[in-house]
């Protein structure tokens, strides 16, 4: 890993070529949210675990090689499913933080030298792979492209 890389601790899927991290305390339910937008059709890129580098002016997620494919289903354990290839990195929806009920844009996070935004969320229990995919197109980066 080269100094315009790190790992983060986040659960990713790719949706409509834009990637999706899910970060958060340990039980939160980052994978299970992953799980769920799986089950919508999201592609998975790293459970627990992604490699974030610079390319293409901006930033890159990516599987570690000793995780890739793998992700945890709570009370079943490990289950392997296809990766999806690197993607930029759209959103942080942060799980376990405050949320605004109404928020007009996503506050951001410095990665890397870029600003990602990065929106507190609550998976509750009503629908929350829709949320989050609606979270995408609201406030992810490149949802000039992605508003369908």
């Amino acid at each position: 890993m080269n100094e315009r890389s790190l790992i983060m601790q986040a659960s990713v899927v790719v949706i409509g070529g834009r990637a999706l991290a899910i970060e958060g305390p340990s039980g939160s339910g980052k994978s299970t949210l992953a799980l769920a937008l799986i089950d919508r059709g999201a592609r998975l890129i790293g459970d627990d675990g992604v490699t974030l580098s610079c390319a293409d002016g901006g930033v890159i997620a990516a599987p570690p090689p000793n995780i890739a494919g793998l992700i945890e289903v709570h009370g079943v354990g490990l289950v392997t499913l296809p990766v999806a290839p690197p993607a930029p990195l759209a959103l942080i929806l942060t799980l376990g933080a405050p949320i605004d009920r109404l928020p007009s844009s996503a506050p951001t996070r410095d990665i890397l030298g870029f600003a990602i935004p990065c929106l507190p969320f609550d998976p509750g229990t009503i629908a929350p792979a829709l949320r989050a995919e609606w979270a995408l197109k609201q406030h992810g980066l490149g949802r000039e492209h992605h508003q369908s």
